[in-house]
């Protein structure tokens, strides 16, 4: 089975039509998506056709990005240059396999398929029964095709799993971040190539570029002797491969075991006459280290004033992904917040000067280089324990590169009072529900993660209004007051209505007065918070209203305000 050349991927079509189809179908103006049995094989095969277009189509700077992407290829156009790299996409035979051991690894017992799966239990959790929730024996039997994503999911975020078995290029379990046209009837080809990156800007300092081949064992480790890491000096640094090969990483070394035995994928429910029921996995694959950055994955500095030490992939952690997360995915901030967005997203907003030249020029340039959307997903990890996938969109704003610092400002601004309204929320919500809130203990966080879902479209809302205020290089940008005004009003309002549902939703009748007397008066300090009210109280409100230059209004006008809101 060649993954370049036959039907395996399910792309859903502008009809609603869902048809498996060799990977240039991405090239077709007729297919918008893929359509994957899983969240995680969605994410992965949207990558694996990225990646794809990199290595075959690399445009060699950012004008032959623009050009190409003005001008799609078609699908035998796509067929043609995927071509030469055949050799390297071999699921199955005797020779190189796709991203497998070059050695059958005949000395290592065979273990169940469902090992490729990040969500299984491990062994020791079978030992030990305590799949307790995410059973074993689910999936006992899959197609080649779910196979061949299992194998690339894994490969490109394998989580820690103890001694020998090495993590991922990025980290166990990273963040991927992809960018979108607003549009979401734009062809998949428009929609992939915005996350193709230039042959000058898409490598890390210390590697050179050169075509890519399909025999370079620099690029795709698994065309040449398995690479070991048994001992100390066989790390893999970015310097000594490819610039492409963050994209086929493989640290986790695996043999897929073919059955001549038909049946049925318990992932995708297709028949099947190969499925895959076993496999070889062993220790000690490659080894990344160094200061690696996966140009689809943001980074962080723990300490940003030491540049010594190697920038960490940002990881989904319990909470979820919110607005809060904006600055750290967008907005470069090494040297304060050390915040790295992926490279990807750093490239594509600088295009935005080069568009506006192009624009200049005659040239008409679609809504993608006026209104993008940011995709962030992955699995939050707890070493090798998944508790969670996450899966959210973003609005992407640009703007020049001289006010990159005043948005930076303006968002941590707007930020920073929403975390300070979470945190009263939360401590008031706890005098109201205990009598000694100070020794209650408990996960609260549910309580973070509503206020900022509630308050998330407000928050959108502003940033548009920032990225269009930022958006003239030459005017003196001035957020208004009304854009504040409304960012205030918007957290008030849903602060004070979280209060109520979580403290006062149940019956009154049978409430003793103690606990009533709490209620009323944990409520009356975080109004009085939300008003402004006060010298030492107020404060936070106060100093927002005064650097967004609007006036708290009287309280009946308020009241008005806040039903509207």
């Amino acid at each position: 089975m060649n993954l370049l050349t036959e039907p395996w991927l399910p792309f859903r079509h502008r009809d609603g039509r869902i048809e498996y189809r060799p990977p240039s179908a991405l090239a077709d103006p007729e297919v918008l998506d893929l359509a994957l049995p899983r969240a995680d094989f969605q994410g992965a095969a949207w990558q694996f056709l990225i990646a794809l277009l990199q290595t075959a189509m690399t445009p060699e700077d950012t004008d032959a990005w623009l050009d190409r992407y003005q001008i799609p290829p078609s699908v035998a156009a796509l067929d043609e240059a995927l071509a030469p790299f055949a050799a390297a996409f071999v699921l199955d035979g005797d020779g190189p396999r796709f991203m497998q051991d070059l050695d059958p690894l005949e000395d290592v017992k065979e273990a169940p398929i469902a090992g490729l799966l990040i969500d299984s239990p491990g062994a020791n959790g079978i030992k030990n029964n305590t799949d307790f929730f995410v059973k074993r024996g689910r999936v006992e039997t899959v197609c080649p095709e779910c196979a061949a994503l299992a194998l690339f999911t894994m490969q490109i975020n394998a989580p820690a799993g103890g001694a020998g078995i090495r993590v991922g290029l990025r980290g166990g379990g990273p963040l991927t971040t992809l960018i979108l046209p607003e549009d979401e009837s734009k062809p998949l080809w428009h929609r992939l190539w915005p996350n193709v990156m230039p042959a000058d800007a898409v490598g890390q300092p210390g590697q050179t570029w050169r075509p890519p081949k399909a025999d370079d064992g620099k690029l795709f480790f698994w065309m040449t002797e398995t690479r070991i890491s048994d001992k100390k000096g066989t790390e893999v640094l970015p310097e000594q491969v490819h610039p492409l090969h963050a994209f086929w990483s493989m640290p986790r070394r695996y043999r897929l075991l073919f059955d001549e035995t038909p049946g049925c994928c318990d992932l995708c429910g297709r028949e099947t006459s190969h499925p895959v029921r076993r496999l070889r996995a062993k220790k000690q694959g490659a080894n990344y280290d160094g200061p690696w950055r996966h140009p689809l994955t943001p980074y962080r500095r723990l300490n940003p004033k030491k540049l010594d030490e190697l920038p960490l992939s940002s990881k989904g952690q319990p909470g979820g992904l919110g607005y809060r997360h904006w600055p750290g995915l967008v907005l470069e901030d090494e040297a304060v917040s050390g915040a790295l967005p992926a490279r990807v997203v750093t490239h594509h907003l600088h295009k935005y000067r080069m568009v506006q030249a192009a624009r200049d020029d005659g040239e008409t340039f679609e809504a993608l280089f006026r209104r993008a959307r940011l995709w962030v997903f992955g699995y939050d990890m707890d070493n090798m324990k998944p508790r969670g996938w996450y899966s959210v969109e973003m609005p992407l704003v640009g703007v020049p590169e001289a006010h990159q610092e005043i948005l930076r400002d303006w968002v941590k601004r707007f930020v920073d009072l929403a975390s300070e309204f979470t945190w009263t929320l939360r401590n008031q919500l706890k005098r109201a529900w205990f009598k000694r809130p100070e020794d209650a203990k408990g996960d609260m966080s549910q309580v973070d993660a509503q206020f900022f879902e509630a308050t998330q479209l407000a928050f959108f809302k502003a940033l548009r209004m920032m990225g269009e205020t930022l958006r003239d290089e030459t005017a003196t940008p001035t957020l208004s007051p009304g854009i504040h005004r409304q960012w205030y009003l918007a957290l008030k309002h849903e602060a004070l209505s979280l209060f109520d549902a979580q403290a006062i939703s149940g019956p009154l009748e049978g409430m003793k007065m103690q606990q009533l007397e709490r209620i009323t008066s944990a409520r009356r300090y975080l109004q009085a918070y939300l008003n402004g009210s006060g010298k030492k109280i107020g404060k936070t409100v106060q100093t927002f209203a005064q650097v967004g230059s609007f006036e708290l209004s009287s309280p009946t006008t308020q009241r008005d305000e806040e039903s509207a809101a």
